[in-house]
């Protein structure tokens, strides 16, 4: 009889792990609090540094799930449990799943900007945030304000809820700095007339085709100008005027753009922290699912039988995630034969 595996979350990771677990003969119990799968990158535009579709991506890996995979959307998990040789899973419909194994891929959540009000999230129309901006791009295909004008001067804010002891997020989220680099390009396409800002604390461009995107920006007339934001405020004509200072020049900079795009980092859900309680396990120092180590379990967790993946340990990108599932379906595979 095929062993039943329970792989909480339907984002890319969840996905791509199901996948991988039908093609090695097991069934699949696949736990979606959503109505539909996909998670964080249903929610995005075009995907760096190709410019994919990020609806093309989440096609794909749900083609690739089989019928031995039961999705359970509309369903969150609040606990897990041990007993008589098998996990046990209570969720928000009173419905208890039985596995052999769980895989957790609960993601990670955007970061709430409306903490840094120094910013204007939430209370200057025209300050937005990198998931506001490619919602825009899917609707209309190029940026706009507010009343549905067409932005002459674009300023991007780079680590809004990273690298910031202000607000418990001292990590780097790892994928801010290329999104805003890839949203910049964008906008000067859309918009070739656009004036174009990207202030940032350091250029992380660390991945396979990211500095090939920086060069790309800055020879379409991307500025860039290296230092933080200290605070945003609106003039009359609804614009935004933003303060910083250049640690380049050692100077302040005041400049007044139409539209201000916050990079909004990556931060642990909420609802990962309840279901490692209930199994013993804990959080990281950043708030994210722990693992076994760095170098050789990356999927691995203190308890037998729970294994993780994706973002629910780390900030991460797309690919990442999929091979982190992948890895996550071998390591189940092995840990279900006795090996």
């Amino acid at each position: 009889m095929s062993k039943t595996v329970a792989v909480i979350g339907g984002g890319v990771a969840g996905l791509a792990a199901s996948a991988a677990l039908n093609q090695l003969g097991y069934h699949v119990l696949l736990y979606e609090k959503e109505s539909s799968t996909g998670g964080n990158v249903r929610n995005w535009d075009r995907l760096f540094p190709s410019g994919r579709h990020a609806a093309e991506v989440i096609t794909e890996l749900e083609s690739s799930v089989t019928t031995d995979t039961e999705i359970l959307s509309g369903t969150t998990v609040t606990s897990v449990s041990f007993s008589n040789g098998n996990f046990h899973l209570q969720t928000s419909t009173d419905r208890v799943g039985v596995a052999d194994a769980v895989l957790l891929a609960t993601g990670f959540e955007l970061f709430d900007a409306r903490k840094k009000e120094e910013y204007g999230y939430g209370i200057f129309e025209n300050v937005i945030t990198s998931a506001d901006f490619e919602k825009m791009f899917s609707l209309h295909g190029k940026p706009l304000m507010a009343d549905g004008s067409e932005p002459r001067k674009v300023a991007f804010i780079h680590c809004v809820g990273s690298r910031d002891e202000k607000v418990n997020k001292p990590y780097c989220s790892r994928v801010c700095c290329v999104t805003a680099v890839k949203q910049a390009i964008e906008v000067r396409e859309a918009l070739p007339g656009c004036e174009v800002y990207n202030f940032y604390m350091d250029l992380r461009m660390f991945g396979s085709g990211y500095e090939q995107l920086y060069k790309e920006a800055q020879v379409k007339g991307v500025s860039f100008i290296r230092g933080r934001l200290s605070e945003a405020n609106e003039n009359r004509l609804r614009q935004v005027i933003i303060k910083a200072e250049d640690t380049l020049a050692s100077k302040p900079v005041q400049l007044t753009v139409d539209l201000v795009v916050l990079m909004a980092g990556m931060s642990p859900p909420a609802n990962t922290l309840p279901i490692l309680r209930s199994l013993g396990l804990s959080d990281n120092a950043d708030g994210f699912a722990d693992i076994a180590n760095a170098h050789t379990g990356s999927t691995l967790t203190g308890v037998k039988g729970v294994f993780v993946t994706g973002t629910c340990t780390g900030p991460g990108n797309v690919g990442e995630s999929v091979n982190s599932a992948k890895a996550a379906a071998l390591q189940i595979h092995q840990y279900l034969r006795g090996d």
